[in-house]
């Protein structure tokens, strides 16, 4: 592997794994909303109405298929009590918790990059 100013320089096979790797992670984690919902659930179990409240923005029938993608992906649970009227719980997975890493370092290159706008707003004003 070659260094360039201290920053190492991936061989092309190299480079095709990591694309094959993130092209995957973004078709299974595609969307706005998918994250910001295993994220409101690995706080909390929650009902829909309650996911809905505070993932803000969001639909219902945009919600209701983001649950099913999640659901058919192992990262969340979707529990069914016999209640009258029927209750519906969402609740993250241990999957899910293999995001935490990811969700982190999003988060922080995202309040990065609103300070780097900001500047750049100021700078022009």
């Amino acid at each position: 592997m070659k260094v360039i100013k201290n920053e190492p320089i991936i061989s092309k096979e190299e480079c095709a794994g990591s694309l094959k790797n993130i092209l995957d992670a973004l078709y299974v984690l595609n969307g706005k909303w998918k994250l910001a919902v295993i994220l409101s659930l690995v706080q909390s179990s929650k009902r829909f109405n309650e996911l809905q409240h505070e993932v803000t923005g969001i639909s219902s029938k945009i919600l209701a298929k983001e649950l099913k993608d999640l659901e058919l992906n192992d990262f969340i649970k979707r529990n069914v009590y016999p209640t009258t009227p029927v209750s519906i719980i969402y609740e993250a997975t241990e999957y899910s918790l293999t995001l935490k890493k990811v969700i982190g370092e999003l988060s922080t290159w995202g309040e990065q990059h609103r300070e780097k706008i900001k500047q750049s707003m100021r700078r022009q004003s």
